[in-house]
């Protein structure tokens, strides 16, 4: 169709261990299935772990893609992540066809998961021939830049597929996923050129196969598209645990956050679910500026996807949200505490960088002096809140606050267990790894320590039974993790509070006037001396006394 504009598809992935190759095998497969022009799609696949283990599971991929796609166009499959699609058994009403070709694929893709899974197990007897060769003494932090096109795009009726691995060398700061994202463009740039990228997260399958069409219907649009640089679909995930114990579903804050900034200039860039106008990327240069400065994916923090969005936004560019029925893509929320934590921790240091820079949770250290305020408050026998008619102030605002919250959880069809866990959930990052991120911020912007990126672990994906199956999904489990020093730390000052107060061993009050924060109780007004003559106070005239 010459009238389509051409699409290059970008994918990042980082640790191999983290997230399986499996999981980024999937994702292809679902963009190169894509119910769109094969030649006008180009998928980019950044490997940001250098594993041949990536590449070996994509070049396996690609053979199995050309079943796969064809399969998918044929029956206009809807998901076309395999695991997911293989999760759900044929219908009887199915055609024998249909029924055959499904059994057929289903072998192959179990296959294809068996060859990886085998590779990955066992490492140590993979062979470092032909196309693998490359990857023979190769380091994470420390190998040259590789790139290799598994898909040509030409003779196999497939989309492009290149595998890119930027250079990375111990003592050249590489700027985690903003650089890898970089790289694609520029690559992608040489190779295709596209005029729009879509760039997802390695677990971010494709959901709905006509997505782009509907991106590329805004971007296009003669009247209110040419101001639009991006379209951002929002996260939603699959398999989520019923209530959402952990709060990472953010189902209410994108309904009315995300959504509710389309008033404004448009929701800000997520880093995962977004079409790129390619132009907006780039921006308009003057002189010889640096890339990421100017144009580009902006470095200086972890979380790349919040400042490239404001600058962005500060060229003047807009945005638009798009929730398309069904959903655009799915992904896997992170399945337990920790695992929640340290992406939480992540983004809390990326976000107060971002803070402090030019262009935050800032509250991670408010709500640690709060709940630090109120142990304090009851070990010295001091009031934290104002007293008589003023302490409703608080008192009613966060009586608005909680029925508007659980108004919006309600209306969304969501239950009260899910509104307290996430209720939960933000006081226990708040008090805990948002605080420990603005501390390593902190850190950062001395000078004392650069910041750790740190991946979120994803489930290896399976199409048997789903998350909610397990009977541990959902359970809150601690260890050692440094991630929960700040919050138990925290959990046992109160706890001495409440064991000082009940024991009635506070600290003796000072005089004060109760006026709030910090301020003493107010101590009894001694009496009177009964001994002794008193002074009789002067009378007034009944003229003064009228003028008075």
């Amino acid at each position: 169709v010459p009238e389509l504009p051409r699409v290059d598809l970008f994918v990042t992935t980082a640790d191999p261990v983290l997230e399986p190759p499996t999981i980024t095998v999937n994702t292809v497969l679902s963009l190169l299935a894509l119910d769109y022009p094969v030649n006008k799609l180009a998928c980019y696949v950044s490997d940001d772990g250098c594993s041949v283990f990536t590449f070996y599971g994509l070049l396996e991929a690609s053979k199995f893609a050309k079943f796969w796609v064809p399969f998918c166009k044929k029956y206009n499959i809807q998901v076309r992540a395999p695991f997911r699609y293989f999760s759900e058994v044929t219908k009887s009403e199915d055609s024998q066809q249909f029924k055959q070709e499904w059994i057929l694929m289903k072998d192959m893709y179990d296959n294809l998961c068996q060859k990886i899974e085998d590779v990955t197990r066992n490492p140590s007897s993979f062979q470092f021939e032909g196309e693998f060769a490359v990857f023979l003494n190769t380091e994470k932090r420390n190998h040259p830049s590789i790139i290799k096109v598994i898909l040509d795009g030409l003779s196999d009726g497939l989309p492009h597929l290149i595998y890119v691995s930027r250079e990375k060398r111990p003592k050249y700061e590489h700027n985690y996923k903003g650089g890898a994202m970089n790289v694609l463009t520029r690559v992608s740039g040489l190779m295709t050129n596209a005029p729009f990228m879509l760039n997802v997260d390695c677990d971010m399958f494709v959901n709905n196969p006509k997505i782009i069409q509907h991106a590329i219907c805004i971007l296009v649009d003669s009247k209110n598209g040419k101001d639009v640089a991006f379209v951002q679909c929002f996260q939603q995930f699959y398999d989520g645990i019923k209530d959402d114990p952990f709060g990472n579903q953010w189902v209410a804050a994108f309904e009315y956050i995300i959504r509710g900034m389309a008033g404004l200039q448009g929701p800000h860039y997520c880093g995962t679910n977004t079409i790129h106008r390619r132009y907006a990327i780039y921006g308009k240069i003057s002189g010889d500026p640096e890339f990421n400065r100017e144009m580009g994916w902006v470095y200086g923090s972890i979380t790349e996807d919040v400042p490239t969005g404001l600058n962005i936004h500060r060229k003047g560019w807009r945005s638009e949200p798009i929730t398309p029925d069904p959903t655009a893509f799915m992904g896997c929320a992170p399945g337990g505490l920790l695992t929640t934590m340290v992406q939480q921790k992540r983004w809390g240091s990326g976000l107060t960088v971002v803070f402090f820079s030019k262009h935050s949770p800032v509250m991670g250290i408010l709500f640690v002096s709060y709940a630090a305020l109120v142990a304090y408050c009851i070990i010295t026998n001091t009031n934290i809140f104002p007293k008589g008619l003023g302490l409703w102030i608080p008192l009613t605002l966060f009586g608005i606050y909680t029925i508007h919250t659980l108004q919006e959880y309600l209306s969304k069809g969501l239950s009260i267990r899910c509104w307290w866990n996430n209720q939960r959930m933000i006081t226990m990052r708040s008090t805990s790894v948002w605080f420990i991120g603005f501390l390593s911020a902190m850190v950062k912007l001395l000078g004392i320590s650069d910041t750790v990126f740190e991946v979120t672990q994803k489930e290896n994906p399976t199409s048997g039974a789903a998350a909610g199956d397990d009977a541990n999904a959902g359970r809150f489990t601690f260890d050692e993790s440094p991630n929960f020093v700040i919050g138990t730390t925290i959990l046992l000052v109160q706890l001495t509070a409440l064991v000082v107060k009940i024991l009635g061993v506070q600290l003796e009050a000072h005089s004060g006037n109760g006026c709030g924060i910090g301020c003493s109780k107010p101590t009894r007004s001694e009496p009177e001396p009964t001994s002794g003559p008193r002074r009789s106070e002067p009378k007034l005239a009944a003229s003064e006394a009228q003028t008075f």
